[in-house]
């Protein structure tokens, strides 16, 4: 009897915590959703606001930004997204750490020169006591056409 109450009491707690972590992967999977909008169309303030100052964003090309340099590049329009679109994300949230992957395509107009990407992409997220979740690290490469 002890067994089953025990058992029962293990189902109804992992359900009791499904919501939760489904509730912490919308809200990095939203909060991710905000900087693609915002590298499409930058704004220097809310930017800001979605990366972590130790941000370290990693290129396809090899190239690292840090947080003020990735900024800075769009707003110039070094790095200018002219439609940029995520498919096959997947987010898993362990902890105060997120881990999203995504297949990101677009097609940009880099210092007025105008080409198309396709990249895998991998971002780690951390989530600061305020409850938000800031950009810490990213990654991406090309997919071989």
């Amino acid at each position: 009897m002890f067994k089953k109450m025990l058992c029962v009491a293990s189902i109804c707690s992992a359900a009791w915590f499904v919501p939760v972590a489904n509730a912490q992967n919308t809200d990095v999977v939203s909060t991710a959703e905000q900087l693609r909008i915002q590298m499409v169309e930058p704004s220097e303030n809310e930017l800001n606001k979605l990366v972590l100052d130790d941000l370290s964003y990693g290129h396809s090309s090899g190239r690292l930004d840090t947080k003020e340099s990735f900024i800075g590049d769009l707003m110039k329009g070094k790095s200018d997204f002219v439609t940029l679109n995520i498919t096959d994300q997947t987010a898993k949230v362990t902890g105060d750490t997120a881990v999203i992957r995504h297949t990101l395509t677009a097609t940009t107009n880099d210092s007025g020169k105008p080409g198309n990407v396709s990249l895998k992409v991998l971002q780690v997220w951390q989530k600061q006591a305020a409850g938000e979740w800031k950009l810490l690290a990213r990654q991406a490469v090309r997919i071989n056409p």
